[in-house]
């Protein structure tokens, strides 16, 4: 499936109307078009339902899913939730794309008074792994600067010859000497223009006739008063008049789409017209200012031609401001005008190029970029649909409460928190922490003894007593460990006070490696700006040798799998390939050899380093025959310095978020918190034990 991410290079592009011209011409090539507008932009008269949205919907019976509301985004953005926001992005992004081949997705519109439009597209752009199309409009701009303005808008999403990029839509062209030329001139200021790099997918020629308003939209947006309904809902407005001549210098404007803009007092202007309707002139409507009501002596004479459909207005403004506010209108389409609506679609379907577009959304892509926003959406969702429960053994903690109580409203775990109950009900009112009812609150001292028995026999090989077994289920990690043993949950997670050491320690006691495995390893989830890697291990294993290192491969490309990151997986070093020597390089060399032997089907490849791994170039460069060199998205560290330090720079130097540790190898899901987490890496962290949990049963 391909997504299509419109952005505008400036004001009064035609966004919406270009989004029905490229739907109904992708329609028309055969495929499956769904539509999307992430954020509403609603005009000042706009009540009720998104306007793209309606039009999308009546003119091409085409429904989607509703935008976020603009008050809800700026409260999000000044609160610095912008994950949050783009979470709520796909997960509605996704109703859109059930079935399709190819989605529409409409960014926001610049304006005078908000500066963060370019911003925010650039994130729904990366959040949806987006191909890009610039949708450009000259205005009053010279083509200089409107070349300069399609180049640095291209540059906000990796500049013009980024893959991503495909090219350009030309709207409202004015050119006395056609379309062509105008193109041909724009390329003297724009080169790539046209090229492989970046393609025209249209040059749409401007058309007046589509920017008419009806009558009944003059209405609305002067708050007139209506003297005369007439056929306001019908006629539309090619030209305005504003009549302030004689009679006879104004008879040759009265004709057919012109709106009279006269004094209330110019009864001869109003008889004028009025006989032009009745020689068949269908006026688009006399307006008159000045707060002059017609004497109702010359609207007796005129019944006849405002029974004919002549509409009258009335407004307060004398004839110059009504004038300024005439020629000041959005003439954007209303949203219940389908006839322009459909009148549009077609015409600027009828000026797109959609071969190329067609031939490139007809190939399925080969593996979309799975983005930090999707992952987050993707994995709060799975887990809500697992519905799995978590202890967690740290519950008088505050950051563990509000975690709890946020995964509980949300239905991301059933959380289990051990701890007096009137002792979390306390914190929970110190904190402000509103607590589901539905929420399990177990008292350790009540329930610590009927775990002595089984406890026993599960260590009964160490010679494990009662007495023994009462004193070490005083540890709530322990207590809850044996919880997960007995199958009474499916997952824990601890570690916000305590250590890693005492969260492993039980579960390798009581709940053991899982088959196949001889070891406990880690991975962070790394959420960069447009994609999610897979780090391991920066937790557990101070310095595996080359069997337990291809062992802690193998388990981190399980764990990337199970969570819908694709499974390509670098073994890293500080040579690629046999550029090196050393016996750190001939470790990761050896480890690569077992995994490979282990798991054939799985593109492994090492030792690399890490640009090799990660950027194209160079992996093409340096390794040319391998199948991961320049696209790694599972990385695997020779030791714990390496992990660790390269895990912590990357998240504090790209300012990226990091998800994990996970703990991966046990048989039942126990998971490690740092002692420095933040409720939402609690969340995250009991939303991934619940998907272990889910994938290990499965």
């Amino acid at each position: 499936m391909h997504t299509l991410f419109l952005a505008p290079t400036g004001f009064g592009g035609g966004l919406n109307s270009v989004s029905l011209g490229l739907i109904r011409a992708l329609e028309g090539a055969g495929l499956k078009v769904g539509f999307f507008k992430p954020i509403a932009q609603p005009f000042p008269v706009d009540q009720g339902r998104e306007r793209s949205c309606i039009l999308v919907e009546k003119a091409l019976n085409l429904p989607s899913p509703e935008p976020l509301a603009l008050e809800q985004v700026e409260r999000q953005l000044a609160d610095g939730e912008l994950d949050l926001m783009l979470e709520e992005v796909v997960s509605r992004f996704q109703h859109a794309a059930a079935g399709k081949d190819v989605v529409i997705v409409e960014g926001m519109v610049p304006t005078t008074s908000s500066d963060y439009t370019s911003r925010i597209n650039t994130q729904l752009a990366k959040s949806l792994d987006a191909e890009i199309i610039l949708i450009a409009a000259q205005g009053k701009n010279s083509l200089k600067r409107m070349a300069e303005r399609i180049e640095i808008q291209a540059q906000q999403f990796g500049g013009a010859k980024d893959p991503k990029v495909l090219g350009v839509i030309l709207n409202k062209v004015k050119s006395e000497d056609g379309v062509p030329a105008f193109v041909e001139r724009l390329k003297e200021h724009l080169p790539l223009l046209g090229s492989a790099d970046f393609q025209l997918l249209g040059a749409i020629p401007f058309a007046e006739e589509l920017n008419a308003l009806r009558t009944r939209d003059i209405i609305e947006l002067l708050d007139a008063q209506v003297l005369n309904v007439g056929e306001a809902d019908q006629r539309r407005v090619g030209k305005i008049v504003l009549c302030a001549r004689a009679v006879p210098n104004t008879v040759q404007l009265l004709r057919s789409g012109v709106l009279v803009v006269t004094p209330g007092d110019r009864d001869d202007i109003i008889l004028a017209a009025s006989l032009a309707a009745l020689n068949g002139e269908k006026l688009a409507g006399l307006l008159l200012t000045g707060d002059f009501a017609p004497d109702p002596r010359i609207l007796e004479l005129c019944k006849t031609a405002l029974a004919s459909g002549l509409p009258l207005m009335l407004v307060s403004t004398n004839s110059y401001e009504t004038a300024t506010n005439l020629f000041g209108l959005n003439k954007e389409t209303p949203s219940d005008d389908i006839e322009r609506a459909s009148l549009v679609t077609d015409y600027i379907a009828k000026h797109l190029h959609p071969e190329v577009l067609h031939t490139r959304c007809s190939v399925p892509r080969t593996e979309p970029r799975l983005s930090p926003a999707a992952f987050r959406y993707q994995l709060v969702k799975r887990a809500q649909d697992a519905n799995k429960r978590i202890v967690l053994p740290e519950g008088n903690e505050p950051r563990t409460i509000r975690a709890a109580a946020i995964c509980q409203e949300r239905g991301i775990a059933r959380c289990v928190l051990l701890a007096k109950p009137t002792e979390v009900e306390q914190i929970a009112r110190e904190q402000g922490i509103n607590l589901p009812a539905s929420l399990e609150i177990l008292d350790p001292e009540l329930i610590a003894n009927r775990y002595v028995e089984p406890m026993c026999e599960m260590r009964k090989a160490k010679g494990l007593t009662p007495e023994d077994a009462r004193e070490q289920l005083k540890d709530t990690v322990v207590l809850g460990t044996m919880m997960l043993a007995l199958d009474e949950v499916d997952g824990l997670v601890s570690g916000a006070v305590h250590t890693t050491a005492n969260t492993i320690r039980p579960a390798l006691q009581l709940i053991k490696t899982a088959p196949g495995y001889s070891l406990v390893s880690s991975v962070f989830f790394m959420l960069l700006p447009d994609q999610v890697l897979v780090y391991g291990d920066c937790a557990v294993n101070p310095n595996p040798n080359a069997t337990e290192l291809a062992e802690i491969a193998l388990q981190s490309a399980e764990s990337a799998a199970a969570l819908g990151v694709p499974q390509r997986v670098a073994m890293i070093s500080y040579s690629t390939g046999s550029s090196g020597s050393g016996a750190e390089v001939e470790k990761v060399a050896e480890a690569t050899r077992i995994a490979q032997q282990r798991a054939p089907q799985l593109p492994i490849d090492g030792p690399l380093q890490y640009d090799a791994a990660s950027v194209l170039s160079v992996g093409k460069q340096k390794a040319p025959d391998s199948k991961v060199a320049g696209q790694a998205t599972v990385f695997i560290f020779p030791d714990l310095n390496t992990g660790n330090t390269t895990y912590k720079a990357v998240q504090r130097n790209a300012n990226c978020l990091s998800v994990g540790p996970m703990l991966q190898g046990l048989a039942k899901p126990v998971n490690d918190l740092s002692r420095g987490a933040l409720v939402e890496d609690i969340v995250f962290t009991i939303a991934l034990t619940a998907l272990q949990a889910a994938s290990q049963k499965a």
